[in-house]
């Protein structure tokens, strides 16, 4: 009788252990699953940039005869153009360096000038163009940047006949005026009546298209020429002389290349 309740109790014993044990290695398992759920990562934060609204509209791009120091590649014409949107600002070295660390891109020398609000510069049109698809935008076109800098007016500058080293930084050297050699903070100057800042002077910035001779005839977004050997480039920068800096005025460069006076804008069409 002894026997019989020992191995009852021995019984009872090893069943209460086995369900002790195999709760713990429930709960062991389901710990161990919930260690093993796969860790959420944020996304980089993606820089802020302040945007202009440019209305729609039709202008004549490129310049008259009597324009000093014209080019023979600014003949006029009539464009329209729909309303977009236009970074108030150039890209600042702040917004490119976080596009860098974020992508494994290397970061652009500064030229010593300090990095933070001075427009990004040493960028290829190849560089301008990853950093615009990665904030979701584009490079302007040449008609939507000449739209955007004359902001509805018809004379060599935005700011009429003539442009200062007051309003803009440029080489102010055969003018007998400043010329700081380097670029400016964004927004060390006045905006446009669009609301834009810098858009003479300071730093050249890509477009979007080949570059070639504009066209005489009526055109609706034009985007350029389908292939070429160089991308358009505009406004001049802290390096030009003021008429460099005109609204009409256009020059080129290849894509691959980059220089301490070149730099970026973006534009949405949302």
């Amino acid at each position: 009788m002894k026997n019989i309740l020992t191995i009852a109790i021995l019984t009872t014993t090893l069943i209460s252990s086995f369900g002790s044990s195999e709760n713990k290695n429930a709960e062991t398992t389901e710990q161990t699953i919930s260690n093993n759920s796969p860790t959420v990562i944020p996304d980089f934060t993606k820089p802020t940039i302040a945007w202009a609204s440019i209305p729609a509209g039709i202008f004549t791009m490129g310049s008259p005869a009597s324009e000093v120091y014209r080019d023979d590649n600014e003949t006029q014409h009539r464009v329209t153009l729909s309303a977009f949107k236009m970074s108030k600002y150039e890209v600042t070295f702040e917004q490119y360096d976080l596009f860098c660390v974020t992508t494994g891109r290397e970061k652009p020398s500064d030229g010593g000038w300090g990095r933070g609000e001075r427009p990004v510069i040493n960028v290829s049109w190849d560089d301008a163009t990853a950093f615009a698809t990665w904030m979701g935008c584009r490079l302007p076109t040449e008609a939507e940047w000449e739209y955007a800098c004359r902001a509805g007016t018809t004379a060599p500058f935005s700011t009429g006949n003539k442009l200062t080293t007051s309003q803009a930084n440029y080489n102010g050297n055969n003018a007998k005026a400043e010329y700081r050699r380097k670029t400016m903070p964004i927004g060390s100057f006045a905006a446009n009546a669009y609301g834009l800042f810098d858009m003479h002077g300071n730093v050249s910035e890509w477009c979007s298209d080949w570059y070639d001779d504009n066209s005489s005839g009526v055109q609706t977004k034009p985007k350029g020429a389908p292939l070429g050997p160089a991308r358009g480039l505009r406004g001049g920068s802290w390096y030009n002389f003021a008429f460099n800096c005109r609204s009409a005025c256009r020059y080129c460069e290849s894509p691959v290349y980059n220089y301490d006076y070149i730099g970026i804008r973006l534009v949405s069409s949302k």
